[in-house]
């Protein structure tokens, strides 16, 4: 049986195909002989209590130079039902755009369509905030708007992590020790004037050993993780902030860890995560577009594309 997927994700043709997961899982599922077609959220639409996506078929090639082939030369409208499988690929911002189609993706797979990762846990498992379900596992964290909240919270602790609940790739993340005089106005700036919430959590010194990135595929936690290292000066381990990649076997702690959360996740329908863990802690659990496996697949004798690839198959066989 010909299966196919639609993969909803930023502009194809300004990816870096060297380390792009999406793009390395377009290319598994043409390897496995799935037909593979292209949309942007925004062609994402609803008509008639269907939803629809205007999209195109592609063939992929891994060449740096030229990696994609549109198959059909101008964008068509599908049914998404249709599809045997949505990947839905969008990076952050998680804005109400991206909610918005997740739900246009709860119909379509209500429809008919196997959409990863699920689209009521992708709203309801914020990056940031799904940490608190797991606390034996987290850092000490507060998550609030008010000023004299945060600035008790970072008085306590010391040495604290300022940072937004929508963002990505390290932006706007802030170190503080708690007599830092700029502790206020960073406060004021993530919070907007006390309107919005923010994440306040204990400094980890083992950041300097990087911020693991590893990577679950149906609740299989994968044996290597992606160690992302800070440059000198910095505390953000993220490769978008300046951080060096350096893959690694996973540690016995490490693989505990996620082997712990990896059951909700299954649970939840979100089959291919990114934890973020430095030390003994997960800081933060990647569900929207995570990362990192093409650098481990180019390390390790590994095909994690596979992994996922075998698991909508045999959803889609039952």
């Amino acid at each position: 049986m010909t299966h196919s997927v639609l993969v909803v994700m930023d502009s194809i043709t300004s990816i870096n195909t060297k380390k792009d997961t999406t793009f390395a899982l377009m290319l598994e599922a043409q390897g496995r002989q799935w037909q593979v077609f292209y949309c942007q959220p925004k062609d994402l639409y609803l008509s008639e209590g269907h939803v629809f996506a205007d999209c195109q078929r592609v063939t992929l090639e891994d060449n740096p130079n030229s990696w994609v082939q549109f198959v059909d030369e101008s964008p068509k409208a599908m049914d998404c039902g249709l599809f045997s499988a949505i990947l839905m690929r969008k990076d952050p911002p998680f804005n109400m755009n991206y909610i918005y189609s997740t739900y246009l993706l709860e119909l379509a797979q209500q429809q008919g369509a196997l959409v990863v990762n699920d689209p009521a846990s992708l709203r309801d498992c914020n990056e940031k905030l799904f940490t608190a379900w797991f606390p034996k596992h987290t850092p000490k964290t507060l998550v609030s708007a008010n000023l004299q909240k945060i600035k008790t919270f970072a008085q306590q602790q010391g040495d604290v992590i300022l940072k937004p609940l929508d963002g990505m790739g390290g932006a706007s993340i802030f170190r503080v020790k708690a007599d830092d005089p700029n502790l206020s106005v960073i406060i004021e700036t993530l919070t907007e004037h006390g309107k919005n919430l923010a994440m306040a959590q204990q400094f980890i010194p083992e950041i300097t050993d990087g911020d693991k990135r590893v990577l679950i595929v149906n609740g299989e936690v994968i044996p290597y993780t992606l160690a992302r290292i800070p440059k000198k000066g910095e505390t953000r381990g993220n490769l978008a902030a300046g951080g060096s990649g350096v893959p690694m076997p996973i540690t016995a702690e490490e693989k505990a860890i996620a082997e712990a959360i990896a059951p909700e996740l299954v649970k939840r329908g979100l089959l291919f995560v990114g934890l973020d863990v430095i030390g003994r802690y997960v800081t933060e659990i990647n569900v929207t577009s995570p990362t990192c496996m093409r650098e481990l697949e180019y390390e390790f004798d590994i095909n994690i594309g596979e992994k996922l690839f075998l698991a909508l198959e045999q959803q889609l066989s039952v």
